[in-house]
């Protein structure tokens, strides 16, 4: 009698059993990380390498440490696809798992997905993305979008161009492209854009990029060319980024005058111009490459041992890393929840606290193993973003490379437009709920 089936039964009715068993003790004693990522669709070059990076750093602190506190962290993905309607079923398939914190890592999701938050008790961590007025922690008490909001990356944009050009005075007269893609997360920054072209002289052309046009941007930069703006700025996602920076390569625009924001400078973007693409710029909000003790450690407890989906050329990429700071900020507000609650496993409402007092000091990145990783990172219940400077990168032909100190936003000119969207966005969602949470002291 041939046995062996019968055994695999039994096995899996074993393991099964010891799910059962053990799956309401694990929901008691881990504390549950949902990732939202898309590992698949025309986005899927930009969101892979973020969701490695996001979830390796989180499975290294479970092998590592032994989680965070002691306690285990439960990680768990679910797929968008990069879609808001798939996105929003991701939050009602996990908002009755008490999650922590949701990542939604797409403006659109995010943008549906406010509204949900106060009522859900679910904080929303919309990293360096989302909609910029909702660094108003007074009107946004559950939604959080440290280091720095699209128009702070806009004015940094800005001034560095400026500088490059002698002097923010020495924009008058000039012209600046603006391609996007045509959604909510590339028409964010307009606003901003047209209004410092207006106080600083210059001229603003757009140039936008539907969904179904990311892998063509012929008519676009035949509109590039016959404009001749003096500089190009690129608020693109997947497949729109390679695809802008070899057509501007191909039309001859000179590469060291194409910003893109953080979202735009994977190294996938510029690589699939090369050498054409040297001299290509974009801002970085996190570090560069391996040579950080907490990316080693990953290496050692997590991809050695065969537990990461990364691909070995694209360990330690520059949107690996930034999906590496994006769980650091879950880390620590899951850690900044515990001592403010004294409680092991902390639950959505106490990382939303957590969020709110999120104070990490350059001391506190070289504590992490990631010295120079980021800059301070610090919020407030009035303000939930901190307004970070970020860095200027540059393709040199095969790899980024930093040229940049760090650059402050303008944030004389962003804060009234903040605050000024924020009470819009108050007045024109009705029955929006005021601020009842109380606010803690630092931990």
């Amino acid at each position: 009698m041939n046995t062996r089936p019968l055994l695999i039964v039994i096995a899996c009715a074993g393991l099964l059993g010891t799910t059962a068993l053990t799956s309401p003790a694990l929901a008691q004693d881990s504390i549950y990380v949902p990732l939202f990522t898309y590992r698949t669709g025309p986005y899927a070059n930009s969101g892979i390498p973020i969701a490695n990076g996001m979830h390796d750093y989180l499975t290294m602190l479970n092998e590592r440490d032994g989680g965070i506190g002691g306690v285990k962290l439960k990680v768990e993905e679910c797929e968008t696809g990069y879609d808001v309607k798939r996105g929003v079923e991701c939050w009602e398939s996990v908002k009755d798992k008490n999650p922590t914190v949701v990542n939604p890592f797409s403006t659109g999701i995010t943008l549906q997905v406010i509204p949900k938050a106060a009522v859900d008790k679910i904080p929303v961590l919309s990293m360096a993305y989302g909609l910029s007025a909702s660094a108003i922690g007074e009107d946004f008490p559950w939604v959080f979008n440290p280091p720095a909001t699209y128009w702070d990356g806009m004015s940094m944009i800005i001034r560095y161009i400026g500088d490059k050009e002698g002097g923010l005075a020495k924009l008058k007269g000039k012209t600046i492209g603006f391609i996007y893609l045509d959604a909510g997360y590339g028409r964010e920054p307009i606003p901003l854009l047209e209004q410092l072209g207006k106080d600083y002289g210059f001229t603003v052309k757009l140039y936008p990029v539907a969904g179904k046009e990311m892998s063509d941007q012929s008519g676009q930069w035949l509109s590039v060319r016959r404009d001749r703006p003096n500089w190009m700025i690129m608020w693109g996602w997947g497949a729109m980024n390679p695809t802008a920076v070899k057509r501007a390569a191909e039309n001859g625009y000179p590469m060291d005058h194409f910003v893109g924001i953080w979202w735009s400078g994977a190294d996938s973007d510029a690589s699939a111009a090369g050498q054409e693409a040297k001299g290509y710029l974009a801002l970085n909000i996190s570090g560069l490459g391996s040579n950080y003790p907490a990316i080693q450690d990953i290496k050692k407890y997590v991809v050695d041992k065969g537990k990461s989906q990364v691909a070995s050329d694209q360990f330690a990429s520059t949107f690996y890393d930034r999906g590496v700071y994006n769980s650091v900020l879950i880390a620590e507000a899951i850690r900044n929840a515990q001592k403010i609650t004294g409680k092991k496993v902390v639950t959505g409402p106490d990382v939303r606290r957590g969020l709110e007092t999120l104070d990490i000091s350059e001391a506190h990145w070289k504590e992490l193993g990631l010295p120079n990783f980021g800059t301070v990172v610090h919020s407030t219940c009035a303000d939930h973003n901190g307004h970070s400077p970020a860095y200027m990168q540059q393709w040199d032909g095969t790899k980024w490379v930093k040229v940049s100190d760090w650059i402050e936003p303008m944030k004389d000119k962003v804060q009234p437009l903040l605050e000024k969207a924020a009470a819009d966005y108050v007045e024109k969602n009705t029955g929006w709920p005021k601020r009842t949470e109380a606010c803690d002291k630092p931990a």
